[in-house]
């Protein structure tokens, strides 16, 4: 699924990192809730592989959050 409100290059940028990762984390005996979790996003028991990879490519993509001082 390619979301329309993200640069394609980035998309596919991302989403190739995102499946680098996930296959590392699985390769080290990790699961799908690990992989969401080392990116600080909520782990869900129910995640998949391409759940995680999806929503971590999603969290890349994502505009920096500001900090108040």
């Amino acid at each position: 699924m390619f979301p329309r409100h993200i640069n394609a290059v980035q998309w596919e940028q991302a989403v190739g990192y995102a499946r680098a990762v996930c296959a590392r984390i699985f390769r080290d005996g990790g699961n799908p809730a690990s992989a969401l979790a080392a990116f600080g996003l909520e782990p869900s028991d129910r995640a998949d592989w391409s759940t995680a990879v999806d929503r971590v490519a999603h969290a890349l993509c994502a505009p920096a959050q500001r900090k108040a001082a």
